[in-house]
């Protein structure tokens, strides 16, 4: 019986829809010569222009629309004319918030053939999987803003570090690095921030103790960024805040190909509710509706989307498909330095994935079978 999974397409502003058109094209593909299972995608038509026109990012009942799907694919929001502020607290922020989706996984792999600004640093010194907590810290939203436009002006912003979100993400971190036999690395600065980072540091320690397996360590956050880009080769598994992990992971992108090809998941692990995949590059307003956009980091985060459905042998396909358009440097988009178009990049996609799936298929013809 073939299995289905329901998609809801938030395709967003600027290239958003151009990139999420192409990871699409990939899922299908995927889909169709697997045969085990397909797609069934509703599209929403949510962001800033939606927002432009009816004073909201979604609609009134959007969470309830988007609870009956297996995942979100996002493509980007953002757009001149509306605040940021907007456009990330109403949609993107209010998602991942309303879901529980505590968990976003940020993979930082210098793939072969992907241009790398560090001297003398390969594939295997850049292999990294962010996992940052998602669900409160620094953008859990809480402060004040009192006396406004006064001489005694005063703006609060709290973090939120609650025992049982701390606990959760840490060892949702310490769960994955013995499960891929990696060492676990906590980012902090309990140095200075003497209630929050000195709280984290606390967990990590206490539960620590709990998987005497997995090799720990712990960096400040500034020394983080240095070893990042002087000894990338530390990290393996990183467990980071809201707010340090979403520096440090596009830190990390800048040193593993840029950030076209930087993909995240915002997962909720109990699958109460839908998680949520996109590409972390933004909506490029600049460059949108040129066909130019780079649609890597939409397929990479559609690989995550299959492996978090179970089909991990085809998510690494899709990843080995990259890796190989990189490698051939004849189809890629104008940021790879290339001449193509972003529909020309997901069609050579495409025909790497179905010469790969084939030849697997006579090798093993139950390959679609994880």
């Amino acid at each position: 019986m073939v299995k289905i999974f329901k998609i809801a397409v938030i395709a967003g502003d600027g290239i958003g829809p151009e990139v999420i058109r192409e990871g699409v094209k990939v899922l299908n593909k995927v889909a169709e010569l697997s045969g085990d299972f397909r797609f069934d995608f509703t599209y929403f038509p949510w962001g800033c222009e939606y927002y432009v026109k009816h004073g909201k990012m979604m609609d009134d009942d959007g969470i309830e629309q988007l609870k009956v799907f297996d995942a979100i694919y996002l493509g980007a929001v953002g757009y001149p004319g509306v605040p940021d502020h907007i456009s990330l607290w109403d949609l993107l922020l209010k998602i991942r918030k309303e879901f529980d989706q505590y968990v976003n996984i940020r993979p930082i792999q210098l793939l072969q053939g992907a241009p790398c600004p560090l001297k003398d640093v390969g594939k295997k010194e850049i292999d990294m999987l962010f996992i940052r907590e998602n669900s409160e810290g620094e953008y859990a939203g809480a402060g004040d803003w009192l006396f406004k436009g006064k001489a005694e002006e005063v703006v609060l912003q709290t973090g939120v570090f609650s025992r049982k979100g701390t606990e959760r993400i840490i060892r949702y971190a310490f769960e994955t690095a013995r499960k891929m036999g990696k060492s676990l690395t906590s980012i902090s600065k309990g140095n200075a921030l003497n209630y929050s980072m000195v709280f984290w540091d606390q967990i990590f320690n206490e539960i620590s103790k709990e998987y005497p397996d997995v090799e720990t360590h712990s960096y400040l956050v500034d020394a983080a960024s240095m070893f990042m880009v002087k000894q990338p080769e530390r990290f393996q598994v990183v467990v980071a805040s809201n707010l340090f992990g979403d520096i440090l992971t596009d830190l990390g992108a800048a040193i593993a190909g840029g950030m076209g090809l930087a993909a995240g998941a915002n997962i909720n692990p109990e699958r109460t509710y839908p998680s949520m995949f996109e590409p972390i590059h933004g909506s490029a307003p600049d460059i949108a509706g040129k066909g130019i956009a780079n649609p890597l980091a939409a397929i990479w985060s559609a690989s995550q989307m299959l492996e978090f459905f179970g089909y991990k042998a085809l998510a690494d396909t899709v990843i080995q498909a990259i890796e190989k358009i990189l490698q051939e440097k004849e189809v890629l988009t104008p940021d790879m330095n290339g001449t193509s178009s972003t529909s020309e990049v997901g069609d050579r996609m495409v025909d790497i994935i179905s010469s790969m799936l084939h030849d697997e298929r006579l090798e093993r013809p139950l390959f679609s079978q994880q």
